[in-house]
C-alpha cells in the first residue's frame, strides 16, 4: 500500500483506526487483535462502496490476503474449529490442477497419508489456526502438537511465549507421555550471554508466563535451562529426537545432527520427570 501517513482517529467496531486516502482506496491503520490476544498494527484497504465494498485486513510482513476458503483448520473429527483455535490445516478436495497428483510410484501411500485421516480433504500435516479476519497462521507440524488430557495444544505456540521471555536466547517445548494427561509438556532454554538471574528463578518465570498468555490448561509445570539446543547441521532443533529419549525409546541419532556432546548433555534433563533434576547445565556469563 506504500506510504502511509495517519490522518484523522475514529473508532470503528471498538478499533482505533486512523485513516486516509490513496489513489481512490480508503486505507485504514487499524489495532487489531491476533488469536493470541496481542495487540499489532494493521492496514484496512476498503474498496468499491455501498453493497459492493470490499475489506481487506493487511498485516505487518504480510504480502497477501487471506488464503482460499477451501483451507480450514479441522479437529482430529474433521468438523472446523473457531477463530483462535488450533487444528488441522487441511485443504478441501479437489485439489487446482498440477498439486500434488501422488508419490512417485506409491499411489497407497499418497492416500493413507495425505487422504485418508480427513474426508474429502488433503491433510497437510500442519496445524494452526485462523483469526477473525480470516487469516491462517501455521503454527508447526501436527507432529508438534500435543493432546494433554483431551485439549489439542500446539508447542509452537508455547515455545513463542518462552522466546519472548527478555532472558531467553532460544528454546524448545516437547510433548512427553504421562499416565495421567496422556501427554504433557516439557520446556528447554538456552539462556543469552551475560544472564545472571539463578535458572531456578528464569524457570519459574516461564511458567508462570506461559499460564499467564495460554492458560493452566498449557499444563507446563517443567522448564529447564540447558546450555546448548541439539540441532542438524542446517540449525534445525532436533525435537523429535528429544522427545523419543525423554519418553525413554532408543531414539535414533540423525546422521545430520551438528554436535552429539549436546545431545548427549541433556539425556540426564529429558530421562527426569521433576524429581531429583540434576544439576543446572553451565550458561555462558
Amino acid at each position: 500500500v506504500g506510504l502511509v501517513v495517519l490522518a484523522s482517529l475514529a473508532t470503528v467496531e471498538n478499533r482505533t483506526v486512523s485513516e486516509v486516502e490513496d489513489g481512490g482506496r480508503r486505507l485504514v491503520v487499524v489495532e487489531a487483535t491476533v488469536p493470541a490476544t496481542r495487540p499489532v498494527y494493521a492496514v484496512v484497504v476498503r474498496s468499491g462502496s455501498g453493497a459492493f465494498e470490499q475489506e481487506t485486513v493487511i498485516y505487518p510482513g504480510v504480502e497477501a490476503g487471506p488464503p482460499p476458503s477451501d483451507v480450514r483448520c479441522v479437529d482430529a473429527d474433521g468438523a472446523g474449529v473457531g477463530p483462535g483455535v488450533t487444528g488441522d490445516i487441511v485443504a478441501r478436495l479437489p485439489l487446482p490442477p498440477g498439486c500434488l497428483p501422488t508419490l512417485w510410484n506409491d499411489d497407497d501411500r499418497f492416500v493413507s497419508s495425505y487422504l485418508a485421516r480427513h474426508e474429502g480433504s488433503y491433510a497437510t500435516g500442519d496445524g494452526g489456526c485462523r483469526d477473525v479476519d480470516g487469516y491462517l497462521y501455521v503454527m508447526g507440524r501436527v507432529d508438534d502438537v500435543i493432546n494433554v488430557a483431551g485439549h489439542r495444544l500446539s508447542t509452537g505456540e508455547m515455545e513463542e511465549v518462552l522466546a519472548s521471555h527478555p532472558a531467553v536466547a532460544e528454546c524448545a517445548v516437547i510433548g512427553v507421555h504421562d499416565e495421567l494427561k496422556g501427554q504433557v509438556p516439557r520446556g528447554l532454554v538456552v539462556l543469552k550471554a551475560g544472564v545472571r538471574t539463578e535458572p531456578a528463578a528464569v524457570a519459574a518465570e516461564l511458567v508462570a508466563l506461559v499460564r499467564d498468555q495460554i492458560g493452566a490448561v498449557a499444563a507446563l509445570r517443567q522448564v529447564d535451562v540447558v546450555a546448548a539446543l541439539p540441532k542438524t547441521r542446517s540449525g534445525k532443533i532436533l525435537r523429535k529426537t528429544m522427545r523419543g529419549i525423554a519418553d525413554g525409546r532408543d531414539e535414533p541419532v540423525p546422521s545430520t545432527i551438528d554436535d552429539l556432546s549436546v545431545l548427549d548433555s541433556l539425556r540426564p534433563f529429558l530421562t527426569c520427570r521433576n524429581v531429583e533434576k540434576p544439576a543446572a547445565a553451565p550458561t555462558d556469563g
